[in-house]
């Protein structure tokens, strides 16, 4: 609870999509010592489960093993869910055609692995003020 005269900080909730659990726990681990509040899945399930989070921003994988959906056709779903259709995403891969993927499903960016924290970093905040 705020002391008098304060308020309380929300921390912007970043729910990030990854089957590889060394990336993962790095993102994990970095977007919490930015100060955001971080939820983590290894699979994509469906635009309710996404909905059910909350997100300010979703940082997910393309090729994600053992989900239904790949990350780029649930962001094809979020983004003609007119419930969610605003919620930034953010994908990550390591597909040659990652830019064309992007456009195709609506994505707000991209990055190809590996990739520059910093310039995660950058799109992430550019993406979640």
């Amino acid at each position: 609870m705020p002391l008098k005269g304060m308020t309380e900080v929300v921390k912007k909730r970043i729910l990030i999509v990854e089957d590889d659990p060394d990336i993962l726990e790095l993102l994990n681990l970095t977007f919490i010592d930015e100060g955001y509040e971080v939820v983590l899945s290894k699979i994509a399930v469906d635009t309710t489960w996404v909905e059910g989070i909350h997100p300010d921003l979703l940082i997910m994988d393309i090729c994600l093993k053992g989900s239904l959906v790949n990350g780029n056709e649930l962001c094809a779903l979020l983004k003609s869910n007119a419930l969610i259709k605003n919620l930034p995403v953010f994908l990550l891969s390591a597909e040659i055609n990652i830019q064309q993927l992007c456009k195709d499903c609506g994505a707000d960016a991209h990055v190809k692995k590996p990739f520059d924290l910093d310039h995660l970093f950058s799109t992430v905040k550019a993406l979640i003020n």
